[in-house]
């Protein structure tokens, strides 16, 4: 298709000359005698490229620029000026000048600087599609994921972001349901809001209880003065329920009537507050089965599961592994601030054959690591832990000298546990996720297996 193009200038033989010189190079040409009557023809046509003069009655080149910026005309313009100077092209480009061209001129000279606005403009609309197709892989917050699965739950939360409705969201441990609950959020027309996240596994029942709903002054022994739950605290934003299936039976209950009334009564309160809270809950075990095994309610596993989020493995969705190795990288040369330039083709065949029992945490960390540690500009195969480089026989064990259950359960959690603790640098509260258990219960077999 032939480029259209805009000609104004305010004396007709430089008009007739630039059309000549543009319609043999195969541009579709339109005159303007100067700027005002420019402004009704770009109103009402499109055009590619403008050739516009600085010296013009009525309406001036760079009135015209203004003009045409404040009316987010797209096309590439290009001054012309036989009385120009640097601080007039300066001027010009600040205001959106593509680029400058001073008179008299050649043709080849026009034709010249018009291929080169035409091929910055080719460049930019590139970048500008390259760097769509980009967003529409890493869709939304620290999501890195271009797997159908992923693909999939991205076109899920767009449909759902801008409803209150209640999310589930399932998956192992390190998965990032986390994130998926703040894309939800930050994706509709609550991100203004708060978005509150609680561990419901990480505190004790009757701290948990306060901190849902909050407490009045007196309310125990350590209630000095009033304070708000976070139900409150996320009002009129999203309060999202981590490990939901660790919420203790007695506070289940008080959960459902929050739900159904949306009224929050404090602890030792006679009076109920009203909250607009959306809800997002996560959990790594099976809901269905803990109702089944008396453990979670099932009104409330109905009153939440109204829209389910399944979020696969990692090991499900090995496309992403690459993608996601090279977001860590480039993350992590920031904070650590080096210069490690890409991953070694075995060290990456390492990494796309684990089984990665701990998901996309576990392969953060392992990244992170290896950055730390390393000297090299590459990451390479003998840097990974031990358990990557060679997983077979990481997964092998010898036969049990006995054949107690109880005693290799426990020999098998306490193996599990130390190297949960070894890949968070010892760090409890994110072992126990990495396991799939809560904090207090990961204490409390820490304590059994006698590691400090």
């Amino acid at each position: 298709m032939p480029k259209n193009v805009l000609v104004i200038d305010d004396e007709p033989n430089m008009r007739h000359i630039v059309t000549v010189v543009l319609e043999k190079a195969g541009y579709t040409v339109t005159g303007a005698e100067d700027g005002a009557q420019a402004i009704p023809i770009i109103e009402t046509n499109h055009f590619d490229l403008i050739l516009c003069d600085l010296r013009m009655p009525r309406m001036d080149g760079l009135a015209f620029l203004k003009h045409a910026a404040e009316r987010g005309v797209d096309a590439a313009i290009i001054m012309m000026s036989a009385y120009g100077t640097i601080d007039t092209a300066v001027e010009a480009m600040k205001l959106g000048a593509a680029d400058y061209i001073s008179k008299p001129f050649k043709p080849d000279e026009i034709l010249l600087k018009v291929g080169q606005v035409e091929e910055r403009t080719r460049l930019r609309e590139e970048n500008i599609r390259l760097r769509n197709a980009v967003q529409e892989t890493f869709s939304f917050q620290n999501i890195v994921a271009k797997s159908k699965p992923m693909r999939r739950i991205f076109e899920t939360i767009r449909k759902v972001a801008d409803y209150k409705t209640t999310v589930l969201i399932t998956g192992e441990s390190g998965t990032g349901k986390e994130l998926i609950a703040s894309a939800i959020h930050y994706n509709g027309p609550r991100k203004h809001k708060p978005m509150v996240a609680v561990n419901c596994g990480g505190l004790p029942e009757n701290l948990l209880e306060s901190e849902l709903f909050g407490h009045v002054k007196g309310a125990f022994t350590d209630a000095a003065q009033d304070k708000k739950g976070l139900f409150q605290e996320a009002d009129g934003g999203t309060l999202f329920l981590d490990e939901i299936a660790e919420l203790p039976l007695s506070l289940q209950v008080k959960l459902l009537r929050v739900l159904q009334d949306e009224m929050v009564r404090p602890v030792g309160s006679t009076q109920s507050h009203k909250v607009d809270v959306r809800i997002i809950a996560a959990t790594a075990v099976n809901l269905a089965g803990a109702v089944k095994h008396g453990t979670f309610r099932d009104d409330l596993f109905y009153r939440i599961n109204v829209l389910l989020i399944e979020v696969p493995a990692l090991r499900d969705r090995k496309e992403d592994i690459l993608l996601l190795i090279n977001h860590f990288i480039e993350r992590f040369n920031r904070r650590l601030k080096k210069q490690i330039k890409g991953i070694r083709p075995e060290a990456l065949q390492a990494l796309m054959t684990y089984a990665w029992p701990g998901n996309v945490r576990e392969l953060e960390n392992v990244i992170e690591r290896t950055m730390v540690l390393t000297e090299r500009s590459e990451i390479h195969a003998d840097e990974l832990p031990e358990e990557i480089r060679a997983p077979a026989a990481a997964h092998t064990h010898p036969p049990p000298k006995s054949i107690s259950l109880k005693a290799n359960t426990m020999a098998l959690e306490e193996a599990l546990i130390r190297r949960a603790l070894r890949e968070t640098g010892n760090n409890r509260t994110r072992a126990a996720k990495l396991l799939g258990i809560s904090h207090p219960t990961l204490l409390s077999k820490m304590k059994t297996c006698g590691i400090s």
